[in-house]
């Protein structure tokens, strides 16, 4: 290990003593972890910040309560030193309903964003787009905040550290992304995994870096004293290296056979609670004040023990609590028959309307401001809302960490992902963070966020650019999935989605840009999770969403010259799933086909099919039938594209054959 060189410093003694008391609050509430792991009182997985206690105390004392942190699936230590209450994290370790998250999350997850806790994080790397989200907010509302995101040094191979530190240089962002490099990255030495120094990689993003002995408290507090009021001066962000070293090994239970004992015992000789005694003789505290610190947590750390002990278990009935916040009540609204207007208008009129109504709300994502998006859909926004309408990198994880991150903070972020393909490019953050952080955190995490997205196949986009991945989206518990079928519920569902407490993926057909209809009033609201009849019919039920409604819509037409009456019900929202409905349209016409442009194989119309022979099983009398693209890529080529999409006409052959049954 490389000798950190020394940041010259001092404190009044009480701040030594408090210092102390704070980095052996984390040593016993660690070393008891232990011992109740051992004891299989603690579930799941552990992993212990012995050792580290330096770094996180020291990185935390200049921070107030507004300020935010970010930690890591090691995080104890960093929710302990911002202020975080031992005892309700023991029982949140012990999976107790009043645990800090009421058991939710466990020992990789605690937050508490009312204390600027914005969550540990199972995820390595996790953390820094979400600590980017919350220094924008922190930014936007310009009160001087900041934010500390920890990591470790194995964080830096993740492409999410990439994204979220030029994303901070770009925006200049108050956030110190603070390394605590133990030298280990799992299993493996960090001159195994790296061949860039930390130094050399701040430089190349234009930030600052500064270099720390993490196992000294005060060289840790002097040096983020001067760097938090830097950036509380207006300073951009700063990466720093605390180079420390964990005692226990990646997990409790982890045999250690990639370390040699000797190596581990000569960083014991460094013990950070060792070296913060010599502070304290040095400024004259006697020995027996700072035993009587040592006797005071003990008995802390034990009552903390005793008490989660003593709590019982979630309760059986609370097993869906937390995974959406509730939604207010809104009335489907009278048909809009105002002036035609399109469904891009649709999109920038819904978007001018909430950063108007709401200053919480702000826009992100790739050319969206001097650019005006790809499809010139919020062309202007950026000069009627200076510093709301943000252009950010092609760096899909960062944009949607930074949504999740603002969104925890306060904010309503609307972020854009340029195509639905790329979402697989991040989806770490919709499937493990905007989707889970309401429930991992039994509520204490707000996530209210819209991701606006497009697809569309039929103009030879190829097999990158014409997906619809809506299957894949309504699969994940916690987000809600919006696809409208025209401008009018284009406006109106958009509307509902930015205000919503949830996390909304809003997507749009680009092929339905231009579609014409007419223009409904300002205040116009679609309800989110009810789908729509929007043609009324008695011999089928033909259930369809998005682009394809249309074609739904004409083949009902096109059947109603031959003598069938087709019901058309437009989803909508996709998920949550109106299964009311669905069946009470089954109920009445006795018959389903659906009809959908993503590939057959596993997607919404296996549901609604699955939901028709389970609950509709005795209204039906006929198949359930699904008319849908073939599981296979889109092709590139226009006449194998066309013989691949579901049309008008293959929708009118299949509704012909069910009702013939």
């Amino acid at each position: 290990m490389t000798q950190a060189p020394q940041h010259t410093g001092s404190a009044p003694a009480d701040d030594l003593l408090e210092m102390y008391r704070r980095m052996r609050r984390i040593r016993r509430f660690e070393e008891r972890a232990s011992d109740l792991y051992r004891a299989t009182e603690i579930p799941g997985f552990l992993h212990l910040s012995i050792g580290q206690e330096a770094s996180a105390v020291g990185a935390c004392w200049p921070l107030t309560e507004r300020d935010g942190i970010t930690s890591t699936h090691r995080g104890h230590g960093h929710v302990l030193a911002k202020g975080l209450d031992a005892a309700p994290m023991m029982a949140e370790l012990m999976g107790r309903d009043a645990g800090t998250n009421r058991g939710r999350g466990g020992s990789m997850h605690i937050a508490d964003p009312g204390m600027g806790i914005y969550g540990a994080n199972g995820i390595v790397a996790a953390g820094l787009p979400i600590a980017g989200g919350v220094a924008t907010a922190a930014k936007l509302r310009g009160r001087g905040d900041v934010v500390v995101a920890f990591f470790g040094d194995g964080a830096v191979a993740q492409g999410m550290f990439h994204e979220a530190v030029n994303l901070a240089a770009v925006w200049d962002l108050p956030v110190v992304f603070l390394c605590e490099n133990n030298h280990y990255s799992e299993f493996s030495p960090a001159a195994e995994q790296h061949r860039a120094t930390l130094a050399a990689r701040a430089a190349g993003y234009g930030i600052g870096y500064e270099h720390v002995d993490g196992n000294d408290v005060l060289a840790v507090k002097t040096l983020m004293t001067d760097v938090v009021a830097r950036l509380r001066a207006g300073g951009g962000p700063v990466l720093v290296e605390a180079e420390t070293y964990r005692w226990h090994g990646h997990y409790e239970g982890d045999p250690e056979r990639y370390r040699p004992a000797e190596e581990v015992a000569a960083a014991k000789e460094r013990d950070p609670l060792v070296i913060a005694r010599r502070h304290l003789a040095a400024a004259g505290v006697a020995t027996a004040l700072v035993d009587a610190v040592d006797e005071e947590i003990d008995k802390e750390i034990e009552a903390a023990v005793e008490w989660a002990r003593s709590q019982p278990e979630p309760a059986p009935e609370t097993l869906y609590d937390f995974v959406s916040a509730p939604r207010t009540a809104v009335p489907e609204p009278a048909p809009a028959q105002g002036e035609v207007f399109r469904t891009m208008d649709a999109v920038r009129l819904a978007l001018e309307h909430e950063l108007t109504a709401d200053p919480d709300v702000f826009v992100a994502g790739i050319d969206v401001g001097a650019g005006g998006n790809v499809f010139g859909l919020t062309r202007g926004l950026a000069q009627a809302f200076p510093g709301r309408v943000r252009d950010t990198p092609i760096s899909e994880s960062a944009i949607l960490g930074a949504a999740v991150g603002a969104a925890m903070a306060g904010m309503k972020p609307v972020v854009e992902i340029m195509y639905m393909d790329f979402i697989g490019v991040a989806l770490d953050m919709l499937l493990n963070q905007a989707a889970k952080l309401r429930f991992m955190t039994g509520g204490r995490a707000a996530m209210p966020l819209v991701v606006r997205t497009q697809f569309g196949a039929g103009r030879s986009s190829g097999s990158q650019h014409s997906q619809s991945l809506e299957a894949l989206l309504a699969h994940i518990p916690g987000l809600t999935v919006v696809m409208p079928a025209d401008p009018a519920d284009t406006y109106g569902l958009l509307r509902a989605a930015i205000q919503d407490p949830n996390p909304v993926v809003f997507v749009e057909n680009r092929l339905q840009y231009g579609l014409k209809g007419p223009r409904p009033p300002a205040d116009h609201i679609v309800p989110l999770g009810r789908a729509k009849v929007v043609r009324e019919g008695t011999d089928v039920t033909l259930v369809s969403w998005s682009r394809m409604v249309q074609d739904a819509l004409a083949a009902a037409e096109l059947l109603a010259t031959e003598g069938v009456s087709v019901e058309v019900v437009d989803l909508r929202t996709v998920a949550p799933l109106d299964r009311e409905t669905v069946l009470a349209s089954l109920a009445k016409t006795n018959r389903l086909v659906i009809a959908h442009e993503a590939v057959r194989d596993f997607g919404v119309g296996a549901e609604l099919s699955a939901l028709a022979v389970d609950e509709g099983f005795w209204h039906l009398d006929a198949p359930v039938t699904r008319v849908a693209a073939p599981p296979m890529p889109a092709p590139y080529s226009p006449a194998l594209e066309r013989l691949w999409l579901p049309s008008r006409d293959t929708i009118a052959d299949t509704l012909r054959r069910i009702a013939a049954v």
